[in-house]
């Protein structure tokens, strides 16, 4: 009823409060809206029918270049590593993708300002929802602006302008693709993340070693509650040429070390541990980020992406967030030194959840 009372209340003419104006007995006029011009596309039909064929024109043109971008990155690889062809794959899909926004961007202004309705109106615009009639009367005007746009009418222009859009995503789905592995002869599983991911540098016998310094650790150095960020002991003779960034982001482990009464062990896990030094995979099983961040009072892991939390004590099950399943746990034992070994790999793979079930 309240709605209804103040849509009435807007059909009367708009007062506005003064406020702290200064009232004036010779207030500005209000100049109105200037005479009205009409565009040549409003007057003259083959004027109309030109700016028609500019603007789908230039939306096939977009679409043409977001093809060409494709087919460029096809056509220039850069798996050689060789600057020049590093250079023209740059040049040629950069130039794809500019042609295909620069020419989508100037095909919509172009029938804005050409063909799309051209006459001056004032709209207030108030806080309040109207009533009905006035909501009725907004779809009406929606119905009005697709009829002057020719948006509904003009099938050629809808339908290339859709086909651009469409088109311009194609050359960034491309070149993420290419950040991907790729298959080769030599290699032929180095394009299939599920092979990547259940296979580590962690082995039977593989020392524990600080990240990044590659020191070893003893298990006498690992005190109650503190954590350790660990990579395998081979990964600090990697280059980065060879493959140590990702090789370090599925091998990443978090080991901290907990009273081993606090420890829920399943049977067939008991020897995953030594003396109360657990470790787990540092990658979330959400969506891969860092598992970084250690409760020591509570025993927590929390992923500060999106807030999945992991009880170290049970198993680093999921307790809250997204993730789907608990980390990956690291079996751990030591040598005769006394240094933290690896007893095997994980034994199952790492990262989000995705790759587990396939």
């Amino acid at each position: 009823m309240a709605h209804d009372d103040d849509s009435q209340a807007l059909d009367r003419a708009y007062q506005p409060s003064p406020g702290l104006g200064v009232a004036v007995s010779d207030p500005v006029q209000n100049p109105g809206l200037p005479p009205h011009r009409e565009r040549m596309t409003d007057k003259d039909p083959r004027a109309e029918k030109a700016a028609v064929r500019t603007v789908y024109t230039l939306f096939y043109l977009s679409l043409a270049g977001s093809i060409w971008a494709v087919a460029a990155y096809m056509l220039f690889p850069i798996e050689s590593g060789a600057l020049i062809d590093i250079r023209q794959n740059n040049l040629f899909i950069g130039l794809g993708i500019a042609l295909a926004l620069l020419a989508l961007g100037l095909g919509a202004i172009h029938w804005s300002k050409a063909l799309m309705s051209d006459k001056e109106h004032i709209e207030y615009r108030h806080p309040t929802r109207g009533k009905d009639s006035t909501r009725e009367a907004a779809i009406k005007a929606f119905a009005d602006a697709n009829e002057e746009s020719g948006f509904g009418r003009r099938t050629m222009i809808r339908n290339s302008l859709f086909a651009a859009v469409v088109a311009s995503i194609i050359p960034g789905v491309t070149l993420f693709r290419g950040l991907a592995p790729h298959s080769t002869p030599e290699d032929p599983t180095a394009g299939d993340p599920v092979v990547l991911l259940k296979q580590t540098m962690w082995d039977k016998g593989q020392r524990l070693v600080r990240d990044p310094d590659g020191t070893p650790i003893r298990a006498a150095d690992v005190t109650l509650g503190s954590a350790f960020h660990v990579i395998p002991e081979d990964l600090a003779e990697l280059s980065h040429h060879d493959g140590y960034l990702e090789e370090k982001a599925k091998a990443i482990v978090l080991m901290m070390r907990l009273r081993p009464e606090q420890l829920t062990e399943a049977e067939d896990r008991k020897d995953w541990s030594y003396d109360g030094i657990v470790a787990y995979s540092k990658v979330c099983t959400h969506v891969g980020c860092p598992v970084a961040l250690y409760e020591q009072q509570t025993h927590h892991l929390l992923c500060p992406c999106h807030q999945s939390q992991f009880d170290v004590t049970d198993h680093a099950k999921v307790i809250f967030g997204p993730a789907a399943r608990p980390l990956p746990q690291l079996p751990i034992t030591v040598d005769d030194e006394g240094y933290l070994i690896a007893r095997s790999d994980f034994t199952e793979p790492v990262g989000p959840s995705f790759w587990e079930r396939h």
